[in-house]
């Protein structure tokens, strides 16, 4: 599994596991070890019984690659590694390409080849976006609806889409897309606006924050819970035949609904606290996702579970409890992030 320490890399590692997978994961080698999501499923791999295992490589390293599946000779590759934030590949496009696009097509060509070498089948997943749709030809959109990408990162994740189904129709590979939508949960990073969003109603009412800057409050999404989506990833790589399944809810609310809904749990009027600033807008505006995932409903048996209000009671229960520790802390006189305590 490529992005293994990512939101949705955790949650199906633990639904993994809970499987009675042995599970091993790619991670950057970088200054830190950033495994804070999957720490409290990570053993040391030479006690016995560990079922997890992570291994240094890169998306960008077609040699990394290529040694780890060596290694590993997995049954079923699941790639999650990105740059997946839409924001971001507008100042880093190249990187996000790199990444996205051309790290898609050599982890796809490295499972090729370790296929042949192995002399039997390795299913593969390939973590598609609903961001492909970009400037949406219909609503809602479906497998069939045509791509339209309004950013690097759209853009990038469309190449890996087509480069995946061009590695199942040339070489008869077992590989499919999950088109997901926005989905999200308490292991979100906080840069993404719903995750944001929730920090900041437990550090505003803690007192220690005082205003939320965010961009287009109008944009309208799709939203639903991590937990739920990462089933149907491994739901798609039991079916006999690989296909392309669009995974969502088919509920749309705006991000100004989710700040309603979020700041409410609290008793707190989001109006009180929330500012636009332009520097989040994004050059090109993606204004409305609505999934249609009645082929994942029929084929899968898959459906999403979490409501959004559900969804965003959760994530703001587990912020107001972060920010309680962050405050505790403070309140000892310990150093705390830079971010902490300033407006966002």
């Amino acid at each position: 599994m490529t992005g293994i320490t990512g939101q949705d890399g955790s949650y199906l590692a633990e639904l993994l596991l809970a499987k009675g997978y042995e599970v091993h994961g790619v991670v950057r080698r970088s200054a830190s070890f950033n495994t804070g999501r999957i720490d409290h499923i990570y053993r040391d791999p030479h006690e016995s019984g560990a079922r997890l295992f992570l291994h240094y490589g890169d998306l960008t390293d077609a040699g990394s690659l290529q040694s780890i599946l060596a290694k590993v000779d997995p049954h079923e590759v699941y790639n999650l590694g990105a740059q997946s934030h839409v924001r971001v590949s507008f100042d880093q496009p190249a990187y996000t390409v790199d990444v996205v696009a051309t790290g898609t097509i050599k982890l796809l060509d490295s499972v090729r080849v370790q296929q042949d070498r192995a002399g039997r089948q390795i299913r593969f997943y390939q973590a598609s976006s609903s961001e492909m749709y970009g400037l949406v030809q219909e609503v809602p959109q479906t497998e069939r609806t045509p791509f339209y990408p309004r950013s690097p990162y759209g853009c990038a994740k469309v190449f890996g889409h087509w480069a995946t189904i061009n590695y199942r129709e040339s070489y008869g590979m077992h590989a499919s897309c999950g088109i997901l939508f926005n989905h999200e949960s308490p292991r979100r990073g906080e840069t993404f606006v719903t995750r944001k969003i929730t920090r900041a109603v437990g550090r505003i009412s803690l007192g220690m924050q005082r205003k939320l800057y965010l961009g287009n409050l109008d944009a309208l999404r799709d939203w639903g819970f991590a937990g739920d989506y990462v089933e149907a990833m491994w739901l798609m790589l039991r079916q006999e035949r690989p296909d392309d399944y669009v995974i969502a809810t088919g509920k749309m609310i705006s991000v100004r609904d989710f700040c309603e809904l979020a700041f409410g749990h609290l008793g707190l009027d989001y109006r009180d606290f929330v500012e636009i600033d332009p520097k989040y807008f994004r050059p090109a505006e993606v204004e409305q996702l609505l999934g249609d995932a009645e082929k994942a409903r029929r084929a899968l048996g898959w459906t999403p579970r979490t409501s959004v209000d559900e969804l965003a009671r959760m994530m703001v229960e587990h912020d107001l409890e972060l920010a309680r520790r962050e405050k505790t802390l403070r309140d000892a006189g310990h150093e705390l992030p830079e971010s902490v305590g300033h407006d966002q």
